[in-house]
């Protein structure tokens, strides 16, 4: 046991020194619980159009299934949370976390030089790291390593960083030292459930994706009910409204992380620079950012959508 403990301590503090803001491990088992849970979303059409969420729910519980071997798994967050936000108040508003890089790609690398110094130091171990890129449920694994606890907004909140943060997985097929979940602190707070303005929380830790803005505005390939006009609030890309009332986050500071300072211009734009955006302009403020995700044409149904 001295030995795992040992173990597990060496690739934490490597996890700080590559730049993570916290790391926690936990025995890699068949998520039962959540497996249920995810059956019933499922079953309610809450995740909308994104089919590969039904194609991959097996793989999302079971993590043997989808890493071979998997014995240990590694969760890692990362904070994003910025020192300034957009300069027009009336300028389109899009979430915090696409201020910067893609953080896939930020992430992806981080998680390859963290196995890279277990198969070094610790011990020779085969893995796979994911980053909101696959079928993981990543915050279930960072819940039960002890890095916080899911939220009644269905973020993962840490007690002394809030929840802005991103959060990496790595599966590895070596024993470890395991940490411990810690309590849910969100008690009686609504807080979140009340801000949201298309009423998505439709009750405690359960998202109708079909109603959330994050949703609509990123995944959503179709158009955007009518309904919802006059309750986006500006928003063009993802939604931080749940995050930004939640008191947890009265903790959050600013990163650190070069690769998430705000691309050049882009808290600059004005309400008329995203409404005159064209393609051109859309591939060089985005080409290397998550809007890229949305596409031009979606971004522009989003403008067009608010205006």
């Amino acid at each position: 046991m001295d030995e795992l403990f040992n173990q597990s301590s060496m690739i934490k503090a490597e996890a700080r020194r590559l730049g993570f803001d916290g790391c926690g491990i936990s025995h890699a088992e068949k998520l039962d619980e959540d497996a249920r849970y995810l059956k019933g979303w499922l079953q309610k059409n809450y995740h909308g159009t994104m089919q590969y969420m039904e194609n991959h729910a097996e793989l999302r519980v079971d993590p043997t299934r989808l890493v071979d071997g998997a014995i240990s798994v590694i969760s890692v967050i990362l904070n994003y949370f910025p020192s300034k936000t957009q300069d027009d108040p009336e300028a389109p508003v899009i979430s915090k976390y696409a201020y910067g890089k893609d953080y896939h790609d930020v992430i992806r690398k981080k998680l390859g030089l963290l196995l890279a110094y277990i198969n070094r130091w610790v011990a020779r171990a085969r893995g796979r790291g994911f980053t909101d890129s696959g079928p993981v449920l990543d915050r279930a694994w960072a819940a039960r390593a002890g890095l916080g606890w899911i939220g009644k907004n269905s973020n993962l909140i840490s007690p002394s960083k809030g929840s802005f943060f991103f959060i990496g997985t790595l599966f590895v097929d070596i024993p470890l030292y395991y940490d411990k979940p810690i309590p849910d602190f969100c008690g009686d707070c609504n807080r979140c459930v009340h801000a949201c303005p298309t009423q998505a929380i439709v009750s405690p830790r359960v998202v109708d994706s079909r109603r959330c803005i994050s949703y609509l505005t990123i995944a959503n390939r179709g158009e955007i009910d009518e309904k919802y006009r006059e309750h986006f609030s500006n928003r063009v890309f993802g939604c931080d409204i749940c995050q930004d009332v939640c008191p947890w986050n009265r903790k959050s500071i600013p990163h650190q992380v070069t690769d998430f300072e705000p691309l050049p211009g882009l808290l600059e734009m004005k309400r008329n620079d995203w409404h005159s955006l064209d393609e051109g302009g859309f591939n060089r403020i985005f080409s290397k950012s998550a809007v890229k995700r949305t596409k031009f044409s979606g971004l522009k149904r989003n403008l067009k959508f608010i205006e």
